[in-house]
């Protein structure tokens, strides 16, 4: 991350990009071939979004040219690709406030975060995901006490739970997935869901009940009600079954996988229409209701939106030409394909 230049300034720029994702690392390529100047904005104290702060190390099998990437790992290469554009971030910060300041042909923003750098510019691409995302914790006493320490509701490095004795509860892909790539390294791994029935994928299910019937791993039925340990440090959980009865399950690591919270913030006091926290956006340009204002990847909505990482790509490449438009209105924009534009290939230092 050495390369990654991190500034905290009042400055000019053609787009402000709002969320340091995969959608909006690639967004700085696609703006970068025009010769459109980036910032970006992230409320995360690194660069890639949920990939490197929820999923680092698991799997993703459907980026094009990838028969297989973790979550990092594609964070990398896209930093890596972008590289030749130098574009500039501000991490730990949130746009608090943005401020029409140009007309609809002639778009111009300010754009304020809560760190008090001033942004005066053209454009703004909206790529941050659902909102803020907050994982949803579970209603046990006492369990801010072992937070951080015994319990953990991501998983970023895999390496920091070999050997140990790792409680997951819930029934979902994240609770499935991190028991499958854990079990091999903790010393015992033991999944808990309040019935016999998942929602994750079925060969994720199969993987886990071919564990517990070859004795790799353990599965229990109930809930988590309390839990017992000394300081920060935990020792045991205390669960409940569907009768009632109460019992325990050593363990000094609980990871519990209710899903997250998704919160919008200030981008719903910026006066684009919303539509369940979404922003609807059109199919031509992924603009918003506001001239000037782009939304791409998870954060938006239109007929036939499918939330994944490669539609993100292409919503991406699409707004980056009506970008353009605004960027450089006096400018004729001429599609060129990387692999026959000399000076396309120049931008990329690969002519």
């Amino acid at each position: 991350m050495s390369d990654v230049t991190v500034a905290d300034e009042i400055i000019t720029t053609d787009v402000v990009i709002v969320g340091a994702g995969p959608c909006g690392l690639f967004a700085v390529f696609e703006l970068g071939l025009l010769d459109i100047r980036a910032h970006l904005v992230d409320i995360l104290p690194k660069v890639g979004g949920q990939c490197a702060e929820l999923y680092p190390e698991k799997p993703i099998y459907d980026i094009p040219g990838f028969p297989v990437v973790t979550g990092q790992g594609l964070v990398d290469n896209l930093i890596e690709q972008i590289k030749p554009f130098g574009p500039t971030f501000h991490l730990n910060q949130m746009i608090q406030a943005l401020e029409p300041t140009g007309t609809a042909e002639a778009p111009r923003f300010r754009v304020v975060t809560d760190a008090g750098t001033v942004f005066d510019t053209k454009t703004v691409l909206i790529a941050a995901g659902g909102g803020s995302f907050q994982p949803k914790k579970p209603p046990i006493p006492g369990i801010d006490a072992y937070e951080g320490k015994s319990v953990f509701y991501a998983v970023r490095k895999m390496e920091a739970f070999r050997g140990r004795d790792v409680l997951i509860v819930g029934g979902g892909d994240s609770a499935l997935d991190w028991t499958l790539n854990l079990q091999p390294i903790a010393r015992r791994v033991t999944l808990m869901h309040r019935r016999d029935d998942f929602r994750a994928a079925p060969h994720s299910v199969e993987q886990m009940r071919a564990l517990v019937a070859s004795g790799q791993m353990d599965m229990k039925l109930g809930q988590v009600t309390g839990l017992r340990g000394e300081g920060s440090t935990l020792e045991a959980a205390i669960c409940r079954d569907a009768a009632g009865e109460t019992f325990e399950i050593a363990c000094d690591t609980l990871l519990p996988f209710f899903g997250l919270t998704m919160k919008l913030g200030p981008i719903a006091d910026w006066g684009l229409n919303l539509n369940e926290n979404l922003i609807p956006a059109d199919t031509e340009k992924f603009e918003t209701s506001t001239p000037g204002i782009f939304a791409i990847g998870d954060i938006n909505t239109y007929p036939g939106k499918l939330k994944l990482i490669l539609s993100g790509f292409h919503e991406a490449a699409l707004a980056a030409q009506k970008v353009h438009r605004y960027v450089y209105p006096d400018k004729r924009l001429t599609f060129q394909y990387t692999t026959s534009s000399t000076s396309l290939q120049k931008k990329l230092g690969v002519a």
